[in-house]
């Protein structure tokens, strides 16, 4: 703009210089020159308002550049946090996975084999059975429950089929003139006895027992008399053996 304004009062006072030579009381040339001026002027005000314009548009170029390098930014941000819910949402689907095993798992731990029996001594009619007829086991004949196969009815022997927690209960009946009662045994051990004494005051005597064992696959648990003691049963099921699988290990 400096310039342009310097190069127009040149060309200005190029006139003015010129016409004066010839014709300095030329009221045509004055006017002629005035109306220059006001040429000048205009063309210098269009000038600054076309700098201010200039100015303007750049301030705006700057703001704009500002914005686009914010947008850039806000841009950027986001792919992160979209990676990041990316990452997030595979770590969940992962974990639920495994909480999917792990409850699968758990359930087929928590369900493990059926195992039950049930049984009494006498599968028909009446049976007194002495210590030395029930050597080294008291078989139980009468099965009223076996499920899982796990209890021998030839031996007596209950076999865990798994390592777990089982629970077993038996009962006994005896009459006054004998010792009475039995002995819970795991792998020969003594664990849990009922006993009862000869007596003249009563004519029978009624015991039992219960317990909680943990077993490993592959022990045995089974019943024992008394050394002289003496069991009854008929058919009412006085005398019996019962256990089952609470929960595997």
């Amino acid at each position: 703009m400096a310039h342009t304004t310097l190069f127009l009062f040149a060309v200005l006072g190029c006139l003015s210089l010129g016409l004066g030579s010839k014709r300095r009381g030329d009221s045509g040339v004055i006017e002629e020159l005035s109306e220059l001026k006001s040429l000048i002027k205009d063309m210098e005000a269009k000038v600054n308002e076309t700098d201010a314009k200039n100015g303007d548009l750049k301030a705006l170029e700057k703001r704009l550049n500002a914005t686009e390098k914010e947008l850039e930014k806000v841009k950027t941000d986001v792919q992160l946090l979209k990676k990041e819910n990316e990452d997030i949402m595979a770590k969940l689907n992962d974990t639920v996975e495994e909480l999917e095993k792990i409850k699968q798992n758990g359930s087929k731990t928590t369900e493990g084999p059926k195992v039950a029996f049930s049984v009494s001594l006498a599968a028909s009619g009446e049976t007194y059975l002495k210590d030395s007829d029930a050597s080294p086991n008291v078989v139980y004949k009468r099965i009223f429950t076996n499920a899982g196969k796990a209890y021998d009815s030839k031996k007596g022997t209950f076999t865990a089929p798994v390592k777990g927690i089982y629970f077993f209960s038996f009962s006994t009946f005896g009459y006054n003139n004998f010792l009475s009662g039995a002995i819970l045994t795991k792998n020969g051990e003594y664990m849990v006895s009922s006993y009862d004494a000869p007596s003249t005051g009563d004519v029978g005597d009624t015991g039992g027992n219960s317990v909680i064992l943990q077993l490993e696959k592959g022990e045995q648990v089974s019943m024992k008399l008394w050394e002289k003691s003496q069991v009854f049963d008929n058919l009412n099921g006085h005398t019996t053996f019962s256990g089952f699988l609470l929960f595997p290990l």
